[in-house]
């Protein structure tokens, strides 16, 4: 597997209030901006803003974007690894996605983008 891209991933319930927060008011580069997925970035590292947060949702994630998410979740399986969600297609956000645990259960997300 190779990792073309690592990011955090941060859920908000409001879009437009995160960025300003993080662009505005912290000076984050703009990478992509839309409703559902939003990338800013400070030097070398990508943050991620996921929509459709809820206050429950205030965890913070760890991802990977690779060239092929079933092929990366096979090589997260055969190093020992469990899929916590099997790959499927996000077709909003242009992204095709798992959610795997390494072997001490801790969880991150591979995502690859889909032809459209």
């Amino acid at each position: 597997m190779q990792i073309a891209e690592t990011y955090v991933m941060l859920m908000v319930a409001d879009m437009d209030r995160a960025v300003a927060f993080w662009r505005d008011g912290l000076g984050l580069g703009e990478k992509v901006v839309s409703p559902f997925w939003t990338e800013l970035t400070s030097g070398s590292t990508v943050i991620a803003l996921h929509g459709g947060g809820t206050v429950a949702d205030r965890d913070t994630n760890l991802g990977f974007r690779v060239a092929d998410a079933d092929a990366a979740v096979a090589s997260v399986v055969a190093a020992g690894g469990t899929v916590k969600v099997a790959p499927s297609t996000q077709p909003d956000e242009g992204i095709r996605m798992a959610e795997v645990a390494d072997t001490e259960g801790n969880v991150f997300f591979l995502s690859a983008p889909i032809a459209g």
